[in-house]
């Protein structure tokens, strides 16, 4: 805490110079319309390796010694972390040992992989991966790379804001997702060295809650449990040093749905045809947010130019697929019921017939005569997934099921 920040941090843009790129500011009309401020994104999911990362990995190991480089680097991480240790040792010219939680999407670790990194899948959570890194460092006499507890690691991080400064003069709030805090307050440090008039707003999911206990408690406080999809900054525990900075610098913190995090995926698919990850798109689900949770936000008079940061793109497929079906049922665009017919021809042609005057396209058909609740009663119980354009399209449908006679029920 007694470093000149200010040569720090401009000693880590130096470092950074050429390895990490600096991903321009993208306007966004469909949030500065939703949030009735103007919007612009910070997209570190188009960074090398797709994800913040790399600029505090990098940071911490263009730092150590040749002695600390020959021996080995060890570290852990729920995926992004880990491809930025990977690349950065790759290009200092060490051997890295990467520790990850068994439930690291494998598009993560293969990644991780690609850049000739020795990967560990150990523990549940990050925190079980971590503990057992330090435990390696201290046994192998390996250098440990803190994922975001680390003065050089933040200030790494901190290099984003400076950037957001240089390219907005204007901006007037920087929101930013908190797993163990290394972004945060590397951004929030950043700000307030230089610009102290911005606000730093932190963006949680409900289900990581270990920020907004610490932070109501002043004193770092770890979470019973964890629960979220954003794997990324599922950490049950802040780092000291990081709480410190924003116990010190924070404006403000907003937590954040899964319905959030998963509409704001599949938006910026839509809109802006770039793919986020869960952790990087919290900061883009508090934006709705602003107005009502944070006070600070809210009585701050003037236009607001919000800039939030997109930390990673690091998704697969698979969730991806999860996510867009989860998006289009939220939106109405996707329906499912169920429907009991009686067991006689030509109930489902009569049940198709009305989808198609309705308008709804047919995605799946599941008919069951096992399934219905009369069993002795000549009736099957028939499932039917359709397309919709929306709530209103949806009641149509059942509307005409029901004027058909036949009794629906939605199931989502």
């Amino acid at each position: 805490m007694r470093h000149d920040h200010a040569a720090e941090l401009k000693l880590a843009a130096e470092r950074l110079e050429g390895t990490a790129k600096h991903t321009q500011l993208i306007a966004s009309p469909v949030l500065s319309e939703m949030t009735g401020h103007t919007i612009l994104l910070k997209p570190e999911n188009l960074q090398v390796t797709g994800s913040f990362k790399i600029r505090g990995a990098y940071n911490k190991i263009a730092s150590l010694t040749d002695d600390e480089l020959a021996r080995g680097i060890v570290t852990a991480s729920a995926g992004n972390h880990a491809q930025g240790v990977a690349y950065a040792a790759r290009e200092r010219g060490a051997k890295a040992t990467i520790l990850m939680p068994q439930i690291t999407p494998p598009l993560k670790v293969d990644a991780t992989k690609a850049y000739g990194a020795d990967v560990v899948l150990h523990g549940d959570v990050f925190d079980e991966a971590a503990a057992y890194a330090i435990e390696l460092s201290q046994s192998e006499g390996m250098t440990y790379v803190p994922p975001f507890d680390d003065y050089e690691v933040l200030c790494g991080q901190g290099t984003i804001a400076m950037e957001i400064l240089e390219d907005c003069p204007e901006v007037t709030d920087i929101v930013v997702p908190l797993g163990g805090g290394g972004l945060g307050a590397g951004v929030a440090l950043a700000v307030k060295t230089f610009r102290p008039d911005v606000r730093v707003i932190g963006a949680i999911p409900e289900g990581s809650p270990a920020w907004r206990k610490s932070l109501d408690s002043a004193r770092v406080v770890a979470a019973d449990k964890v629960v979220t999809s954003a794997e990324g900054v599922a950490v049950r525990r802040p780092g000291d040093l990081t709480f410190a900075l924003l116990n010190e610098f924070l404006d403000d913190l907003i937590e954040v749905s899964e319905r959030d995090i998963n509409e704001m995926i599949l938006l910026m698919l839509e809109k802006h045809k770039m793919v986020v990850e869960a952790a990087g798109a919290v900061s883009l689900a508090a934006l709705e947010h602003l107005n009502l949770r944070s006070r600070k936000f809210a009585e701050a008079a003037g236009e607001h130019v919000v800039v939030p940061i997109m930390s990673g793109g690091n998704i697969d497929t698979v969730t991806i697929g999860a996510v867009i079906q989860k998006g289009m049922i939220a939106r109405g665009r996707i329906m499912n019921f169920e429907v009991e017919l009686p067991d006689t021809p030509g109930q489902l042609v009569k049940v198709a017939t009305i989808l198609a005057k309705a308008r709804a396209n047919v995605i799946a058909l599941d008919h069951d005569q096992f399934k219905a609740n009369g069993h002795y009663t000549n009736s099957v119980a028939l499932g039917v997934t359709v397309e919709t354009n929306g709530p209103e399209h949806i009641e149509q449908v059942l509307q005409m099921m029901r004027d058909a006679g036949y009794t629906p029920k939605r199931i989502y």
